[in-house]
C-alpha cells in the first residue's frame, strides 16, 4: 500500500507540537529530540533522541506522542529511541531558544567539540552566560545540576534573580 505524503506530514505536524514534559515551553521538535517520522505497513514510526542517556522524560515522551498520534487517528504506533548520533544541544532550534529565554531560562550556547576521548573533570565548567532577566554577563553557577541532569542553576549579580541554564551538551 502506497504511503500518502499528506498522512506523514500530518503526523509529523502533530508530534512536532508535543511538548517536552520537563520543559514544556519547549516541543519535542524544538528541543531537537524528534528525529524522524515515517509511516511503514500502516504503523506509524517515530524515532527520537534522549538529552542524555538515562533521561528520566523519555518514557513520558514517548506516551505523549503515542497518545497525541492517536487522538488524531495514526492508530498504530511505534516511538524507537536512536542514541546515534548523539543528542547536542546545538540542535535545539532558535524558536526554542527564544522561548527559553521568554521563560527565564538561559539557553545554551555552543556545544564544546571534541575530536578524541573527554577528560573527566568534577571542577564547574566556565560558560559566558548571560542573564535572561536583565541581559547581565555579571553571573555566577551556584549549582551544576538544577531540576533536572541537563540544566544548571545560576545566579544574577546585577538583578540578583535566580535562573536555570540548560547545559551545552
Amino acid at each position: 500500500m502506497p504511503i500518502d505524503t499528506l498522512d506523514v506530514a500530518t503526523a509529523r505536524a502533530v508530534a512536532a507540537e508535543v511538548t517536552d514534559p520537563e520543559m514544556p515551553m519547549l516541543t519535542l521538535d524544538d528541543l531537537g529530540v524528534l528525529r524522524d517520522l515515517r509511516i511503514e505497513d500502516g504503523v506509524t514510526i517515530v524515532t527520537i533522541t534522549p538529552t542524555y542517556s538515562g533521561c528520566p522524560a523519555m518514557a513520558t515522551m514517548r506516551d505523549d506522542l503515542v497518545h497525541r498520534l492517536r487522538d488524531h487517528g495514526f492508530e498504530h504506533v511505534d516511538v524507537r529511541v536512536s542514541l546515534h548520533p548523539a543528542w547536542s544541544s546545538d540542535w535545539i532550534t532558535e524558536r526554542g531558544r527564544r522561548a527559553l529565554a521568554e521563560h527565564g531560562i538561559s539557553a545554551p550556547g555552543p556545544a564544546p567539540t571534541r575530536g578524541g576521548p573527554v577528560a573527566l573533570t568534577l571542577l564547574p565548567r566556565r560558560r559566558a552566560l548571560s542573564c535572561p532577566r536583565c541581559g547581565s554577563p555579571e553571573v555566577e553557577v551556584t549549582s551544576e545540576f538544577g531540576a533536572t541532569a541537563c540544566k544548571a542553576l545560576c545566579r544574577c549579580a546585577a538583578c540578583r534573580e535566580p535562573f536555570e541554564h540548560v547545559k551545552e551538551i
